[in-house]
């Protein structure tokens, strides 16, 4: 099975969707990308994300365009509908999915109060597609 999770900038909520999924089942082909893909993954991310025994300290952000001539069996798209435009993708897709999480990268504050937000998203992350994986793709 192949999953592809989608957003804008593919350095923070995506990696970490699809961090986790992958943790849940090794054997998912599962890939992120953006829309308009950053530089780099986030640091908090990268650090949040190791307090929970994952490293995605080596990926890399990668542009939706990698993967449009693809099959996908899911695309899940996690973006905050109140914030942002959700990306669209027009490849070749079974299911379409819609996660909104809020964006830790555009939280104001203090770094313990931004690292505490990004913690409370990872954790939103890791819920919803863990409920997601054993509802939907775990079938």
């Amino acid at each position: 099975m192949k999953i592809l999770i989608i957003c804008t900038g593919n350095s923070c909520r995506s990696q970490m969707a699809e961090a986790f999924i992958q943790s849940f089942n090794s054997n998912l082909i599962v890939c992120s990308a953006g829309t308009e893909p950053e530089d780099k993954v986030d640091d908090m991310a990268i650090a949040v994300m190791k307090e929970v025994g994952i490293d995605i300290s080596q990926k890399s952000p990668k542009s939706v365009e990698k993967y449009i001539n693809e099959y996908w069996d899911y695309v899940i798209t996690v973006c905050d509908n109140a914030k942002e435009n959700c990306p669209v993708f027009l490849g070749d897709v079974q299911h379409r999915i819609h996660i909104a999480f809020e964006d830790p990268s555009n939280i104001k504050g203090s770094d313990e109060f931004r690292l505490s937000e990004y913690r409370r998203i990872r954790d939103e992350i890791k819920e919803k597609f863990f409920q997601l994986y054993n509802e939907i793709i775990d079938q």
